[in-house]
């Protein structure tokens, strides 16, 4: 791997070009992409995404969100990686990012790092609630396009999508036709702007860093209300209150927030059952039926 890499690292002419690769270990964790730390002859560490010609997408939209985000965090609270090059050579495709190393520290500046992102953005937002461009959640497809309305957006463009990927496994689109009505008058209520979000937050995409800062990556972001972020943080754990006491102090959330934690997460259960299958496809139909039948 080292060669490769040296030749991923001279034809991206970025800032280590001259360096030589002296050292690169492979990271653990992954489930899509092969993950690597690779050392340099100037003593700086980079984190290294490899994939096949066919996964270059990913790879693209991944970079894309990053860069996206590093526009609008604060830096006081929040380290997003640095994208140093992302590169197709032969079938083979790379994504060279900053090394960060990550601690369990105090969660409070990821909580108001987060909180920052959300706010700024929202007071610089588009107008609308989407993305330009399909991109990816997980493996399964996040479908791209814009809506005016914070309903129309979430229930046309992520959970109508799902539900009719899940009809492989025998959800019927019929079958969720009240409950969808219903979800989307719950959302309607709802007045929210657009704001940036990372669009995959649970804890293997996010942590704190040795200096104490928040850090988030891996994103798969979007244009959308802020409360999907944090609806994800509460679907598999490793949040602690110290991150939800953080945000608060920036930007309080909505009142009746947790009434529409299972609307937002369902799009993620969906998404799992239509990938992984097993318990999430029971799961998926027991949020869908508590919005009625």
């Amino acid at each position: 791997m080292k060669d490769l890499f040296q030749q991923v690292l001279k034809q991206s002419k970025n800032d280590f070009v001259n360096s030589e690769v002296t050292k690169v270990n492979p990271i653990s964790g992954g489930c899509i992409h092969k993950a690597w730390k690779v050392e340099l002859s100037n003593g700086k560490k980079l984190f290294a995404k490899t994939t096949t010609k066919n996964n270059f997408n990913m790879l693209k939209a991944e970079a894309k969100g990053i860069q996206k985000l590093k526009s609008y965090a604060d830096n006081n609270w929040l380290i997003i990686p640095n994208i140093f090059c992302l590169e197709l050579i032969e079938d083979n495709a790379f994504l060279f990012l900053s090394w960060i190393d990550i601690t369990s520290g105090n969660q409070d500046s990821l909580g108001k790092g987060l909180a920052c992102l959300h706010k700024t953005s929202s007071d610089n937002n588009p107008g609308n609630f989407g993305w330009g461009s399909d991109s990816f959640i997980g493996t399964g497809v996040q479908v791209g396009g814009w809506e005016k309305t914070w309903a129309d957006c979430f229930i046309k463009l992520r959970l109508i999508p799902q539900i009719k990927s899940a009809s492989k496994w025998g959800l019927k689109m019929s079958d969720c036709k009240n409950q969808l009505a219903r979800m989307h008058e719950i959302l309607n209520e709802q007045k929210t702007k657009p704001s940036l979000v990372h669009g995959d937050l649970w804890a293997g995409n996010a942590g704190v860093s040795k200096n104490g800062k928040g850090l988030i990556y891996d994103p798969a972001s979007w244009w959308a209300d802020r409360e999907v972020d944090i609806a994800m943080t509460t679907l598999f754990g490793g949040f602690n209150r110290e991150f939800y006491d953080g945000y608060e102090e920036i930007w309080p959330l909505n009142k009746g927030y947790e009434q529409r934690i299972d609307i937002y997460n369902l799009y993620h259960i969906l998404n799992h059952a239509n990938i992984f299958g097993g318990g999430y496809k029971e799961k998926s139909i027991d949020i869908i039926n508590r919005f009625g039948k």
